[in-house]
This record gives C-alpha cells, structure tokens and sequence, in this order.
C-alpha cells in the first residue's frame, strides 16, 4: 500500500515541474511549442488509455467469452459521459478562449482556466488510482511495474499542462510566485482523486473492468474535445501531430517494456 501512496504522487511532480517553467522561461509559450506540447499530451493520454486501461480490461473479461468486451465498452462510454455532463456543469474557460463554458459564475478568467485544467484532471487520478487498486488485488492482469508505468505517463503528459497554465497567467500579469500555485493546485485534483479511489479497493474489484474502461473514455474525451483541436488549430498543424506521434510511442514502448 505504501508504493501505491507514493505512486499516485507521481503525476503530481510532473504537473509540478511544469508549472515550474513560469520562474525558468519568457512569459508566453511559442505556439509552435504549445502545439507540439498539445500533440504530445495527446498521444500519452491515447497510449495510457489503450494499453494501460482497455486492454487490462478486456482481458480481465476473457470468462466472459464472445461478450468480454461489454465491460470495456459500457464503462469507456460511461467514462465519455461523466466528462461530457462535467464539461456542462463546471464553469470553466479554455486556453486562448473568452467564451466560458458550463453553468455561469462570477469566478475570473484565472480561475476559470485552472477549472478547465482542474476538470480533464480527475480522469488522470482515477485512472492512476484504479489501476493502482488493480495491483494491489494482485490482479494478473496488472502488476505493480504496469501501474508505475502508467503513472509516470501520466506524469510526463502533465509537464506541458502545468507549463500551459502557468506561462499564460503570468503573460497576463499575475505573479510567478502565483501563477506558479495556480498551475500546481490544478494538478492535485489527481492525487486525491487516485488516493479517495485506492481508499475504497475492496469496492473496486469486483467492478475493476468498468473502471478502467471508465477511466479511458474519460481521458479520450479530453483528448478528442480539447488537446487535438487545440493543437491543429491556425497553421503548422503537422507539429502537433508529430508530438501526438511521439508521445504515443514513448507511452506505448514504457508500456510495454517495463509493464
């Protein structure tokens, strides 16, 4: 249990490191950059869901024969469904955007973009903390090195979050010391929501397919939604489909190597 605690830390310190740039850089990302950073996210978060989540929870079902896959497809849907009535009821406002989605509020822009990041967040830690719940169930199907893996995924994809929300903030004024916290609290969503997930295991278990997949149609929808458009927007699209490319390979080879 203590190498899981510590675990779903980790997406954290990436998150971290990111919003450490704002003290390190200019006061704006290049779009250019910001483009590829989009990409890459992209493909971990793809890679993440495939091998790490679908494929566990298919294999998880093999009893139930020609029907295993239905806890893998019920929960992605699901998983696409939370996010999307969450996307309509938490205020939020997204990058290069002065349209705020969801209910209305009187929160300000800064805090309306740390809820943008704040929502596609919660995916992340429950992917991190189901999948970590898998392992402690000395599940076959996951193994310890597996969750590790995807936890470091995760946490590599959200070097480039914590720098997009920090950066843009401090470009708009704020202080490096505060657009600094901004960018780290959106990143502690997913240590509470993996550790809130760990602290209920025995719950899990019998339902741990449907999770998974939950979890993976969550992330595929912050990805499909936001971080794709937001990286083939405007001109030089291609760099954003080279980072996605990139990222994709880096998770899938951790994957598959070290899980």
């Amino acid at each position: 249990m203590d190498k899981a605690i510590l675990g779903v830390f980790i997406p954290l310190i990436g998150t971290t490191l990111g919003a450490g740039c704002v003290f390190f850089l200019k006061e704006h990302i290049h779009p250019l950059v910001q483009k590829a950073l989009l990409g890459f996210a992209s493909g971990v978060m793809v890679a993440a869901s495939i091998w790490s989540l679908i494929i566990p929870a298919i294999d998880m079902s093999e009893g139930m024969g020609k029907l295993s896959f239905m806890p893998a497809a019920v929960g992605f849907a699901l998983g696409i469904l939370f996010l999307l009535i969450m996307d309509q009821i938490v205020p939020h406002l997204h990058l290069d955007s002065d349209e705020p989605e969801g209910m209305k509020s009187s929160f300000g822009k800064s805090t309306m973009l740390m809820l943008a990041v704040t929502l596609h967040n919660i995916p992340e830690g429950m992917a991190v903390g189901v999948i970590f719940a898998g392992a402690l169930s000395a599940n076959n199907d996951i193994s310890l090195a597996g969750a590790l893996v995807l936890a470091i995924g995760i946490a590599i994809q959200n070097f480039p979050e914590g720098a997009i929300i920090s950066l843009p903030l401090k470009s708009q004024g704020m202080s490096r010391g505060k657009s600094f916290t901004y960018g780290f609290l959106s990143g502690v969503v997913e240590p509470i929501s993996a550790i809130l997930t760990l602290m209920v295991t025995g719950l899990i278990v019998p339902v741990l397919p449907y999770l998974l997949s939950f979890a993976a149609g969550a992330m595929m929808y912050v990805v499909v939604e936001e971080l794709i458009p937001e990286a083939s927007e405007g001109g030089h699209s291609n760099i954003g489909t080279i980072g996605y490319a990139v990222g994709f390979i880096i998770m899938m080879t951790l994957d598959i190597a070290l899980g």
